[in-house]
């Protein structure tokens, strides 16, 4: 431990289990001495929630629907009294019908886009808008992206456009933040074991796919994840706002697969 979070809370929102990348990046966190608090939605989330968190030593837990008002201002609310200010925010939510990530983009329903980027993305908006009042002294905010941002990307349809907002979204808010000392940025990890990703198809094709052609053939892994989250959110990401940062082994440098796969 190196203790370059010591002294330092912050709320993790988005971790299902312990495959999650927000559990990698919350044991990163923890590791290097930072208080944590967790939100989780619905009663079985909190079920899987509750005993990852108490194994950090946290006791706060927060059921968060990030669609409706009322449940966003209820979990700020006990962060304020629990701690009063707030030093980082991991936003590790989205969302979209996994139906309409397969077969083509162009049969997007009108629900599921609002759906997809109102969870995706104007939910990060959302939740730094309750967060940056108990940011006193600065803070840090990132969320997660995916490369299917600007690269069409087999099975992630609508997913794309919502992480396309999402990376627009932390410029502007960073932006708007700086002033006050925030940071927002975002990391892109390629694609992983997670539950999340479970839900897309084609997923284990695109992981060792990943795998086989990243030039350090190889995909990303939890403790990188939660490494850069630790930069990020410690006093060395200072001067690092308004940045994708790729953690994904180096895939999203190539225009094509290495030689010996083609």
């Amino acid at each position: 431990m190196a203790d370059l979070m010591k002294g330092k809370r912050g709320l993790i929102m988005g971790v299902a289990n312990d495959r999650s990348i927000a559990w990698g990046i919350a044991k990163a966190l923890h590791a290097e001495g930072a208080e944590l608090a967790f939100s989780y939605q619905g009663e079985a989330f909190g079920k899987r929630v509750q005993p990852l968190a108490e194994s950090l030593g946290s006791d706060i837990l927060v059921d968060v629907d990030v669609t409706n008002d009322e449940s966003l201002d209820a979990a700020f609310a006990v962060l304020k009294e629990r701690w009063g200010k707030l030093d980082f925010l991991v936003h590790a939510i989205a969302f979209s019908d996994k139906n309409e990530l397969t077969g083509r983009f162009i049969n997007t329903s009108r629900e599921n886009f609002k759906t997809s980027l109102v969870i995706s993305c104007y939910s990060l908006i959302d939740v730094a808008r309750r967060a940056v009042p108990m940011m006193t002294d600065g803070g840090s905010i990132m969320t997660l992206t995916y490369q299917g941002s600007n690269r069409v990307t087999p099975y992630y349809n609508v997913m794309g456009v919502a992480k396309a907002a999402l990376e627009s979204t932390v410029r502007y808010l960073a932006n708007d933040l700086g002033p006050e000392g925030i940071r927002v940025n975002a990391i892109s990890p390629g694609p992983m074991k997670t539950l999340a990703g479970a839900a897309i198809g084609g997923a284990r094709k695109t992981y060792r796919f990943c795998e086989t052609n990243a030039p350090l053939r190889a995909n990303a892994t939890l403790e990188a994840v939660g490494g850069t989250a630790v930069y990020l959110a410690s006093a060395h990401g200072a001067c690092t706002t308004g940045e994708i940062i790729n953690v994904d082994g180096g895939v999203h440098v190539l225009g094509m697969p290495q030689a010996e796969n083609i």
